[in-house]
């Protein structure tokens, strides 16, 4: 999915309305609620009882129906909070009944009559119950101790969840707090999560490369009543700001001993101990008051331009989302063969939590828990030995490992390599024609079949793909390069596109459905819209289902940004679709560049031209807003440093291959960098004019541009933590070297290329 957000350090292996006016929103979410607020269209808020998470006592009732089941108080509770879409601009229903930013307030479910997005809302707890119903004693959770992997059942899974909730109702969790968890993933990880849904908080994922300040912040503002970290250096972060958190009652460490011993700071053992023998009623009165359209968890954007928002996601957000996700998919239900995935992309983004934990539930699949250095190299260890049958990965990891098998390749003999070569010209010309006749080939080539024998398939066995049917990739841009470069190894990898705005998923590329460079189509139940299209059809891409998010957390003025009058989620981003329904982004519309000319430009095509046409480059960003003309900042491949993310001066076993070709001797980024290098200057401003050449007006050309001296990266302030491009950042990182750019106007005599 280009879904926003996520933390990457760096691998080495081969996600019209006026808020502030309207009754029933405030802008903080208060310990109580004021008499004087009037919730509009709201469900019943009267409690019900419920013996364990499935049926309610035979003699309760809610106000109108006598013995009712929970299901059945949850069906009548969605029919009273159905929002129809709005088919025309005389609205159904008001669009701020369709949102809130309390953390206790309630919207109206953006239900239809028919179809997918008329099925029955359900709660997280009967998720997870009904999971346990369906493959009780099958594997949900696998993880490795020493050499061996250990496993949990769904049953298992549930009652650890349940003995976690009442633990942290024992810690004095209240309702509508959060629970923040700090950590790699981890069974811990997933059960702390369900677990402070459960007992009516908030589940609250932190990223790990935050700083103590960016915790607290996080803390604070979903009012965090516990704590739960991996291990020490994160507990730390923790101690440095806990005097300012004052809702925080306990901090739990799950891995690792404790190297001190505070009051209220607590390992996982003792955790689980605290509620194993707590009575039930009061955590299964809790899970029976609550509805699908209230909020349960909280996901923090990244903060790439300007302070985090809490994302509020409901419980129907969640539950729909992940039913949909999956019959959109066709993922095989674990009754008949399970499902088995890697988790390891950060859960505290919405990618990895929709697919790793939701998703997975849903179907009846495992979740293995790779180790916490997956993306500093181990990650295809631990996918050998898995194997896993779906996997994605963010388009970092799939440079990463385009990177390496490039790297080994060009070690390999002649013969080896003309093999190769000649193989991944048949797969490339089979898969793009089994793409453009959607998945239907009446007969595969003898030189396919061939090639499939000699070559593919032992490059899937090398990766752990080999019986992997579903290669996903989102969060952010691909290359086209690294999708053809996959694809002539018989290895589709599909783009997902989203946010956390909208529970992950918005459009989806399937075997049968999907082009290169495109996300997807819309997935089932839900709708999308193009507003201000110009003359070639791109538009702001708007989102319409019961996947969109309930509003931001304490942030009512956000909600005029996000939604529009009708309710439609605006995305921010920019694209079209094709005669066929297949969607395209174009660009983003806070990114795009206005020229002193007035002229509009996307910098994400002309960045990505640039760096298809050079693969040195690594990073490209176009500057030119309100400039008389364009520039760009560029970064060169390099290594990473393994435990900081840290970019360093070596250049990758790739690049130097490719300065040698250039006729060039350089290993180091340091001695190109600034123009130090002839040979690699002048292929990099042939690449520039070769981009230039096909520029619409000459106000789209780059006339100068530098090579810096490292990478991009998290560390480095460049990267957020979905290794998405800060813009905002590298204006004031390298504010000296784009003044420099401008300091005289280009003229016929001016060089181009500014080193």
């Amino acid at each position: 999915m280009r879904l926003t957000d996520c933390d990457l350090p760096a691998m080495s292996a081969t996600a019209v309305m006026d808020p502030s006016g309207h009754v029933g929103h405030v802008s903080h979410c208060t310990d109580e609620a004021s008499v004087d607020i009037v919730a509009v269209d709201t469900v019943s808020s009267e409690s019900s009882e419920d013996d364990s998470v499935g049926e309610r006592d035979e003699g309760a009732t809610t106000p109108d129906e006598p013995n009712m089941t929970l299901d059945s108080a949850l069906e009548v509770q969605s029919q009273k909070s159905e929002a129809p879409r709005p088919s025309s601009l005389a609205m159904v229903t008001p669009a701020s009944s369709l949102w809130t930013s309390r953390c206790d307030g309630e919207v109206k479910l953006r239900m239809s009559e028919t179809g997918l997005a008329s099925e029955q809302p359900i709660i997280v707890s009967q998720l997870l119950a009904r999971a346990v119903e369906r493959y009780g004693d099958q594997a949900a959770l696998a993880w490795k101790e020493g050499e061996q992997w250990s496993k949990m059942s769904y049953r298992e899974y549930h009652q650890r969840c349940r003995t976690i909730a009442k633990s942290f109702l024992k810690l004095g969790l209240e309702r509508w707090h959060g629970v923040g968890i700090l950590g790699f993933n981890s069974p811990e990880w997933f059960i702390a999560n369900i677990a402070a849904i459960m007992a009516g908080g908030l589940a609250v994922g932190i990223y790990t490369t935050n700083s103590p300040e960016a915790c607290q912040y996080v803390a604070e503002n979903c009012r965090a009543s516990i704590i739960v970290v991996e291990n020490h250096k994160q507990l730390q972060k923790i101690l440095q700001v806990q005097d300012k958190l004052p809702h925080l009652k306990a901090i739990i460490q799950y891995k690792d001993t404790l190297k001190e011993k505070r009051p209220n700071l607590f390992t996982w053992a003792e955790l689980v101990e605290m509620g194993r023998n707590e009575p039930d009623n009061r955590l299964d009165e809790i899970i029976a008051s609550q509805k699908p359209s209230q909020c349960c968890s909280l996901i923090y954007t990244s903060g790439t331009t300007g302070q985090p928002k809490g994302v509020m996601l409901s419980h129907d957000n969640i539950t729909w989302t992940a039913l949909i996700a999956a019959e959109t998919v066709n993922l095989s239900d674990g009754a008949v063969s399970q499902e088995e995935i890697v988790s390891y992309l950060p859960l505290s983004h919405i990618a990895a939590q929709m697919i790793d934990i939701w998703l997975t539930m849903r179907i009846g699949g495992v979740a293995y828990f790779a180790q916490p250095d997956a993306l500093k190299g181990s990650l295809v260890v631990t996918l050998r030995e898995v194997r896993p049958t779906a996997f994605m990965g963010v388009p970092r990891v799939w440079e990463k490992m385009q990177e390496n098998m490039k790297s080994v390749g060009a070690k390999s003999s002649t013969v080896r390599r003309r093999v190769a070569v000649w193989a991944k010209g048949v797969g490339l010309q089979t898969n793009l024609g089994r793409m453009q006749s959607n998945g239907s080939v009446p007969g595969r080539p003898l030189n396919y079949l061939l090639a499939r024998q000699l070559v593919f398939r032992k490059v899937r066995r090398a990766l752990g793909l080999d019986r992997c049917t579903r290669c996903y990739t989102g969060a952010a841009p691909i290359a086209r390069d690294t999708l053809e470069f996959f694809l002539s190894l018989d290895i589709p990898v599909y783009e997902l596109y989203g946010m956390s705005e909208c529970s992950g998923p918005h459009t989806i590329s399937l075997p049968d459905a999907f082009r290169l460079t495109s996300c997807g189509k819309v997935i089932k139940g839900c709708e999308t819209k193009m507003v201000n299209p110009d003359g070639e059809g791109s538009g702001e891409i708007c989102f319409w289902g019961r996947h969109i998010f309930m509003g931001y957390l304490n942030m009512p003025e956000k909600m005029e940004e996000a939604l529009d009058a009708e309710g439609w989620l605006r995305s921010g981003d920019l694209g079209k679709h094709d005669a066929e329904g297949f969607l395209y982004i174009t660009g983003r519309i806070k990114e795009l560049i206005i020229t002193a000319g007035g002229e509009n430009i996307p910098p994400v095509p002309v960045e990505d031209a640039v760096k298809e046409a050079m693969p040195l480059i690594s990073n490209a960003m176009l500057i030119g807003d309100k400039r008389k003309f364009l520039s760009m900042l560029l970064t060169l491949k390099c290594q990473m440093n393994m435990e900081t993310g840290a970019p360093e001066d070596e250049l990758t076993a790739d690049a130097v291959e490719l300065c040698r070709k250039l006729g060039s001797p350089a290993t180091r980024v340091s001695e190109i960098a600034g123009g130090r290098d002839r040979a690699v200057n002048a292929a990099i401003q042939e690449a520039i004019n070769s981009v230039n050449e096909h520029a619409t007006s000459n106000a789209q050309r780059i006339q100068k541009w530098v090579v810096l001296e490292h990478d991009f990266s998290i560390p480095g302030g460049e990267l957020g933590p979905t290794m998405k491009l800060k813009r905002p950042e590298v204006l004031k990182i390298y504010k000296e070297q784009i003044e420099n750019f401008y300091k005289e106007v280009v003229t016929a005599e001016t060089p181009l290329a500014g080193n």
